[in-house]
């Protein structure tokens, strides 16, 4: 298995990073954990973005 990730370092670690970013969006839209952490102006401000 780490020949896979030491060929392929750059692809995985993008699509990784595109992963984490779209987790990140989906958590904002439903109000997820993390949109629950932060303050409330915030909340509020992207509430009203999505």
């Amino acid at each position: 298995m780490k020949w896979v990730f030491k060929k392929n370092k750059k692809p995985i670690l993008f699509l990784m990073i595109v992963l984490w970013f779209i987790a990140g969006l989906l958590d904002i839209k439903y109000e997820g954990l993390f949109f629950q952490l932060l303050p409330d102006f915030i909340q509020s401000y992207l509430a009203g973005v999505f």
